[in-house]
Formats: C-alpha cells, structure tokens, sequence
C-alpha cells in the first residue's frame, strides 16, 4: 500500500502551518517525520490520519482520496497513535487494548479479536497490565497501551505522532525496534513523527525534514541528516561518529 502526500497545505486560521507537502510513503518502509516544535510534523500526520482536512492538495491511499475512503475501511487501513491521549477512567487495558478491533467486530467479540488483542499486548509487553485501569498508568505504560491498541487494529499503515516522548530510554529503543521490525515482517508502513535523530538514522528507511512548514530535503537517513542540514533546520552543529553498533549523530550549541 502506498500513501501519496501531493502538494498539501494546511492553515490554522490565517496562518499557515504547512506549504506545499508532496512525498510517497511505501509499504515495507519507516519514515520518519523530522524538525524542531513547530514545524508542522503533528499536523502533518493529522491530516493524512483525515482528521484535518487539507487546505490544499491532496492525500490518497493507493490513488484513492483519502476523504471519500468509508470510516471503518480506512480504518482497517491506518492506525493512528496520537500524541496525546484521550482515554476513559476506569476503563482497563484489556478493553482499552480491544477497542482497536472495533472495525472487525459486529455483534460480539470473536477468538480472532482476543488472540490479536493478547499479541499486541504481549509484543508491547504489557500483558502483566491487562486488569489495570488504565487512569492507573505511568505516561510511559499508557503510552504503550495506545501502541498496542494500533497494533490490534492490525492495520496497513501505521501513523505515530511521536509515540516515544514519554517512554524511558530502554523503551524508546525497544518500541521503534520493534514497529521497524512488524513493518518489515507483515510488508506494511509507518510515518512517525520523532524528535530523536539517532532513532531515525538507525531505524527509519528515509526522513522528511521539515523547516517552519515546508520540506527541506527528502530521502534516506545518511542522505538528509548531516552537518549542514541540522545547522540550517535545528541550529545546532553536528558531527557523526561509528562505532560497533552503528553512526549516531552528536549534536551541540554552536560555537
């Protein structure tokens, strides 16, 4: 399944967030949405999500536009994992987990939504968590509840709004890790919003670089991110070193 971003736009009143946006986005690949508050990464996966409507442009899956797929179709299509949670008390992770196969179900949950709620839970780690009532959680663990509601889903394409900014370091690796590692498994996609360029380089196939609303380069990891890149975007000096677990990117104020 290929998303097509082509020449989209997006205001928010008067003022304009996004500028002509135009990329691919291909099953079988991670990209990351890249650049500092601001520059319109939330809003860009909001709007292919379908939950803004473009002020210009167009959005498709598959050449179909992504406004006239029906509801529980697209469902089936995209899970979104917002940034913020909206979430009810008292409501466990079990049920909160087993909303994500709303689109599957009629009338009663069958065998197929319980064994793909248990393997979400358990590729998230949180099966130890499936009584709690989800109010109950740490940020980080509810975080890791709404991943899992999205992997339940089982969807095409997967659409993260920076789904790491409240795990620890350990899970922050483990989470990408793992979401790169379905992806490539089941031949789906994921457009994920992050702050952390080490995560992209290691684990995205390419980025897209964003700079107050407009794309400013577009490709694979060790092509975009460089020196002269993130001086421009985030005005900071780099510089890349390897050692045996890969190329990490060290970042300071300039000089």
């Amino acid at each position: 399944m290929n998303i097509s971003v082509d020449s989209v736009s997006q205001k928010y009143g008067s003022h304009a967030v996004l500028k002509n946006i135009s990329f691919e986005a291909k099953s079988g690949e991670v990209l990351a949405l890249l650049g500092p508050n601001g520059s319109g990464k939330s809003t860009l996966i909001k709007t292919i999500a379908d939950i803004l409507t473009p002020a210009g442009g167009s959005i498709t899956i598959d050449g179909a536009d992504v406004q006239k797929i029906d509801r529980i179709d697209r469902a089936k299509m995209i899970g979104y994992v917002p940034q913020y949670f909206h979430y009810t008390p008292f409501t466990t992770v079990l049920d909160t987990v087993l909303i994500g196969r709303r689109p599957y179900m009629s009338w009663s949950v069958s065998d197929d939504d319980l064994a793909a709620v248990d393997q979400a839970m358990a590729t998230m780690n949180i099966t130890d968590l499936s009584d709690r009532f989800v109010n109950e959680l740490s940020g980080g663990q509810r975080q890791r509840v709404f991943i899992a509601r999205a992997l339940a889903q089982d969807p095409n394409f997967f659409l993260f709004d920076e789904p790491t900014s409240s795990l620890d370091l350990r899970h922050q690796l483990e989470t990408v890790s793992t979401m790169r590692d379905i992806v490539r498994k089941d031949n789906s996609g994921m457009i994920i919003a992050l702050h952390d360029l080490n995560l992209a380089l290691r684990y995205t196939d390419k980025v897209l670089l964003l700079k107050d609303g407009e794309m400013y380069d577009h490709g694979a990891p060790a092509d975009v991110l460089t020196p002269k890149s993130l001086r421009d975007v985030y005005g900071v000096d780099a510089e890349f070193v390897e050692n045996a677990q890969g190329r990490f990117i060290l970042s300071y104020a300039p000089s």
